[in-house]
């Protein structure tokens, strides 16, 4: 058995003091957005209930995928990496970074270089020399493959794209092959929902056919990502089976927005190759935001080598 968490946008607050210099960019457009709407939407305290209420399940594992920051400023890089040395040790917390992690140019290498432990691959180099091929990674936890890729690139004023390229994909392919040749249950992580329509045209993955093709060539068993801040299960079509894609809220929202309240996914895998199961269940914040209350769970099953998602799946009142 091996406990998968996950939680995805943390845009750690609050947003530190930035120069002239730093908002003379498309900084200017999202500062502005921070101080009409996320400042109030989001608080500091939500995340730190949300890492607490994970803490009393004891994963083997946590995932984060992507945004961790607003701006991408040099203060909000150095604030994630204090933050993530507080949350747990490299090997226990794997991340891939969001289009906020890259916000303009030259902050996608900045924050890769800061939080490169975070997202290291196993037999990858100690030190982030090559930013440009850090992605994927792939990370071997017990039983399970982690395979971390990128679509966080630097994007125009009002535009929040990602991009999926050939040669990640065939690296991707290459990894998920041989992760699963060792028996290894396989887990995709990615910022961008790799589902058409699941976000706006100005927000959506560059390269979700590219991504399609490479998970069906190479298998795998379960995606997650970020980025729209909504609990969604989706699936992509396998090479024998239906590979669950699976969405949450951001890990920082507050309770009475218009996006669904902070909260994440725990992952419980059982099983052997052909035949794994996993049990998923959401967690998110009461309305009062005192708490979190379990929500959701929903049961991937196996029958032979066919993965038939949503099998079962229902609320939880409390």
């Amino acid at each position: 058995m091996f406990k998968l968490a996950h939680i995805s946008d943390v845009h750690l607050g609050p947003l530190p003091r930035l120069t002239i210099r730093e908002l003379a960019s498309k900084r200017i457009t999202g500062f502005f957005n921070w101080h009409r709407n996320r400042r109030r939407q989001m608080f500091g305290d939500t995340l730190a209930s949300v890492l607490a209420d994970i803490d009393t399940k004891d994963p083997d594992h946590l995932v984060i995928t992507g945004d961790l920051v607003n701006l991408a400023s040099g203060r909000e890089i150095t604030a994630v990496s204090d933050w993530l040395a507080a949350a747990g040790k490299p090997d226990m917390i794997s991340l891939v970074p969001g289009n906020h992690d890259a916000y303009v140019p030259g902050a996608y290498e900045r924050s890769t270089a800061a939080w490169y432990p975070y997202m290291r691959g196993d037999i990858a180099p100690e030190s982030a020399a090559d930013i440009e091929h850090c992605f994927p990674y792939l990370r071997v936890r017990g039983q399970v493959a982690i395979i971390g890729c990128s679509t966080a690139v630097a994007t125009p004023p009002f535009a929040a794209s990602g991009y999926f390229g050939r040669r990640q994909a065939r690296e991707t392919v290459n990894m998920l092959r041989a992760a699963g040749e060792a028996g290894l249950f396989r887990v995709v992580l990615i910022h961008h929902p790799p589902i058409r329509g699941a976000t706006s045209m100005h927000k959506r993955m560059l390269g979700i056919r590219r991504f399609a093709a490479t998970v069906r060539a190479g298998g795998a068993e379960l995606v997650l990502h970020g980025h729209t801040h909504l609990n969604t299960v989706y699936a992509l079509k396998g090479q024998t089976n239906s590979i669950p894609v699976v969405g949450i809220a951001s890990a920082s929202q507050s309770p009475g927005g218009h996006k669904p309240p902070a909260g994440y996914n725990l992952f419980t895998i059982t099983g052997s190759p052909g035949h794994w199961q996993i049990l998923r269940e959401r967690h998110e914040l009461t309305g009062d935001g005192t708490k979190l209350r379990l929500a959701e769970t929903t049961r991937f099953g196996s029958a032979g080598a066919v993965m038939a998602p949503f099998v079962e799946r229902h609320a939880v009142d409390v």
